[in-house]
């Protein structure tokens, strides 16, 4: 599938701690947390892990047990190396069979896809504001603007709940997808977000979603990954 990403350290962070790839049919995007440098590390351990999925037969188990590995990687390396102790990472993966998405989740970036000109968010945020949110007790405008809305509540290599969400959805050969962190995200609107899917090409498109993100302050790292539905479908305007 047409795919093209892009990452960015942002404006007030003095290391991008982000990681991300892409192959064939295989998309990944994590963002890491921890001490100097250590986010960078547990999200970059993550996504080589992932790697290594490539060329295989994609199943929902065989992704289950990827993201398994990752959190186990991850944790290994934290109690050897004191400096990274208490490090985590989310970590979105999207894998393509055919007509399906297997989607393996964890944390608050997020997985988008765009159908027929309309966003819908295909992941749900493992963070605070969002379990307040799905309980009524704040809108999603709150949501935004809420002072701890960088509280995620499960992340690999951590301690307490860690397990993925695993899943399938289907796909359409002129369906746009999205991968990111919540640098961008955070930043920019999901309105602002689709009308920049539906009235730019690929590479436009990824571009004017780092500048949107970077525009509005850039308050964390910025990582995003573009493809389509379809292999070898176009990405054509709108």
């Amino acid at each position: 599938m047409p795919a093209t990403m892009r990452t960015d350290i942002g404006k007030k962070r003095r290391q991008n701690e982000d990681s991300a790839w892409f192959g064939e049919n295989l998309y990944v995007v994590a963002d890491g947390m921890g001490g100097h440098l250590a986010g960078e590390v547990a999200s970059s351990i993550a996504v080589n892990t992932m790697k290594k999925l490539a060329g295989l037969p994609p199943a929902l188990t065989t992704l289950g047990d990827a993201v398994a590995c990752a959190h186990k990687d991850i944790k290994h390396h934290a109690m050897t190396h004191e400096s990274c102790s208490g490090m985590g990472t989310t970590l979105s993966v999207l894998w393509r069979a055919e007509s399906r998405m297997y989607i393996a989740h964890v944390g608050d970036s997020r997985i988008y896809r765009l159908r027929d000109g309309h966003l819908e968010q295909i992941t749900q945020d493992h963070s605070l504001v969002d379990e307040l949110m799905r309980a009524g007790i704040i809108t999603k405008e709150e949501a935004r603007i809420h002072p701890r809305r960088n509280i995620i509540t499960r992340a690999l290599g951590t301690q307490g709940e860690n397990d993925p969400d695993l899943f399938q959805v289907d796909t359409q050969e002129n369906d746009k997808w999205l991968l990111c962190t919540d640098g961008l995200s955070g930043m920019v609107c999901d309105e602002e977000i689709e009308d920049t899917l539906n009235h730019y090409d690929m590479e436009e498109a990824a571009d004017r979603l780092l500048n949107l993100a970077l525009d509005a302050g850039g308050s964390d790292n910025i990582t995003l990954i573009l493809c389509t539905g379809g292999e070898g479908a176009a990405w054509t305007r709108d």
